[in-house]
């Protein structure tokens, strides 16, 4: 074993990997993911300053998509560096400090991202089987307090993760299979029992991302009753075509989210490439598609922007 994996943690580096086998093309690669990226963050810049500066959009669903797009600017510059970094100039190391911050960041954004997507569908919810109390029941101090509190949700469960990482000392491969790190791989990396990490992680994942998912499973059961129970199929179309949006975004979010976390925890023939894109997939493609199907389906956003542009 090699004198660097010999090495405590605190003076040892992990090795993040790009895309194993096609280095020859990493110029290529770094100018589509950077194109992705400026996508990405003007998209969601677009659409803060879109919400900010139209008193008409100052609404329950627009002030849910603004804090949705703060998530996903969070979640594009907290990978940016290291993945530009090993496509642009072969940077692949990584200190612990540094990639036990990026842990704490990328799943607390990760956390209110899935908190932000139960709160817009508590939103369309509400509009739809309850339109003549949504004003009162979704009032601005109430949605300030469900955004904070669905914040700190994710900041307080992710808050203990780097210090139970950093107790470890790491002496296996510390080659991880990703171009950024991430909870599960990082404490695989370590020589010591895991049990804790590995019973808190899942923990937290059931209990907010799974709960999450299941409670917006829910309310999209009671909107399918209420539209066929009260409405004409005309209108239950025109009800349902409200939710198009949200839709997408749920199944951009946590279609890669609950695949990752199975491979990482129960995969472990599956195809190293296949772990990789769905990587990738996982915190690239939402920040990126958010404000495009927002941007193409609102028409009061699509019709701001145009404006502006024309202007």
């Amino acid at each position: 074993m090699s004198a660097l994996n010999d090495t405590k943690f605190n003076s040892a580096v992990f090795l993040l990997t790009g895309i194993p086998g096609q280095e020859d093309v990493y110029l290529w690669i770094s100018i589509l993911f950077c194109l992705m990226y400026l996508i990405s963050i003007v998209g969601n810049s677009v659409i803060l300053f879109i919400i900010k500066t139209d008193p008409k959009l100052h609404e329950p669903m627009y002030i849910f998509l603004s804090m949705l797009a703060i998530t996903d600017l969070g979640l594009s510059l907290s990978t940016m560096p290291t993945i530009l970094g090993i496509y642009l100039f072969n940077s692949k190391e990584i200190s612990l400090d540094s990639c036990f911050a990026q842990v704490f960041f990328i799943h607390s954004l990760s956390l209110t991202e899935s908190s932000m997507l139960l709160l817009m569908a508590f939103d369309r919810f509400v509009a739809i089987c309850n339109p003549l109390r949504y004003a009162s029941i979704l009032t601005p101090p109430r949605i300030a307090k469900l955004g904070l509190v669905f914040v700190l949700r994710g900041v307080v469960l992710v808050f203990p993760v780097p210090f139970l990482l950093k107790r470890f000392q790491y002496c296996r491969a510390n080659i991880l299979s990703h171009s950024y790190c991430l909870h599960q791989e990082v404490m695989k990396m370590a020589c010591s029992d895991i049990t804790v990490n590995s019973i808190y992680g899942l923990s937290v994942k059931l209990l907010t991302v799974g709960l999450d998912f299941f409670l917006i499973f829910l309310s999209y059961v009671m909107i399918i009753k209420t539209v066929q129970s009260v409405a004409s199929p005309m209108e239950s179309l025109r009800a349902l075509n409200t939710c198009i949006s949200h839709l997408c975004a749920v199944l951009l979010f946590f279609t890669p989210e609950i695949g990752l976390s199975v491979i990482h925890r129960f995969g472990n023939s599956s195809s190293h490439l296949l772990q990789i894109l769905l990587g990738y997939v996982y915190l690239l493609v939402p920040p990126l598609m958010n404000p495009i199907v927002y941007s193409v389906k609102s028409k009061h956003i699509r019709a701001r922007i145009i404006r502006v542009f024309v202007k």
